[in-house]
């Protein structure tokens, strides 16, 4: 048992016994009673690292592709996206995905959705509103640690930025982001969801010459999701007044 526990095999310590019963009723060989061991081991390792880069990664709780609406979306094509969820060659060569459309379409539950199908294949995502990111970046900018906070970014195979066209606009605001993308540029993948589109970015980006530098960056290896539909949230209170109207008569 010390061995084992020296070894950090967590899974043998907890279930041989259980197991050794179930190859001893149905007769296996000692390399089945092993190999299943080994096979739970691994699966245990799985789901704890699933769950340590869910952590990590710090993504809105609950947005899955299980609970979103498809069909609200006409304008979004499912196969393609389920296509970038199930493979991570995109985030290997450094692309970037670009998700558009009005407040509650559900932007961020498909990008949710999708930062967790890359975890769930190995990869490590961060999640980060628009804001928060560039309240991180300009206080590293002040330390003069902004390039220390890009390295360490880096470790994020996929970096998603929720709600781009939030950012207050302002010559530190888009010196930080401008050198985010530029940093990551064929390198490391972003996806970035904004109800802006391109044509109105120079609200981000005061200066044109960095707006055109960053649009440039980003779609040079990019695949666009447009989402146009009416809000889901509007849909929702909507429901939810005709049904209160329809209980106070």
């Amino acid at each position: 048992m010390t061995t084992l526990k020296q070894l950090r095999l967590r899974h043998f310590l907890d279930e041989w016994q259980s197991i050794e019963h179930q190859a001893t009723q149905e007769n296996w060989s000692y390399a089945q009673f092993l190999l299943a061991l080994a096979q739970g081991e691994a699966s245990r390792r799985e789901q704890n690292r699933i769950s340590r880069a869910l952590s990590e990664a710090q993504l809105p709780y609950g947005k899955s592709w299980t609970n979103f609406e498809f069909d609200h979306i006409p304008s979004l094509n499912p196969a393609a996206l389920m296509e970038f969820s199930q493979t991570t060659h995109w985030l290997e060569s450094g692309s970037n995905i670009l998700i558009f459309g009005p407040s509650g379409t559900g932007k961020t539950h498909v990008s949710s959705a999708l930062g967790t199908s890359m975890i769930e294949l190995g990869k490590r995502v961060k999640f980060l509103t628009a804001t928060a990111l560039v309240q991180q970046l300009q206080l590293a900018k002040l330390q003069l640690e902004l390039q220390s906070l890009l390295s360490k970014l880096d470790r994020y195979d996929l970096l998603i930025i929720d709600d781009l066209g939030y950012v207050q606009k302002s010559d530190v605001e888009t010196s930080v982001l401008f050198e985010l993308i530029a940093h990551r540029y064929e390198r490391k993948s972003l996806l970035i969801t904004a109800n802006q589109p391109f044509s109105q970015w120079d609200k981000i980006f005061p200066n044109s010459m960095m707006t055109v530098a960053a649009i440039d960056r980003l779609i040079h290896h990019a695949t666009i999701f447009e989402m146009q539909a009416e809000s889901f949230r509007k849909q929702e209170a909507a429901k939810h007044t005709a049904k209160s109207q329809k209980t106070d008569r």
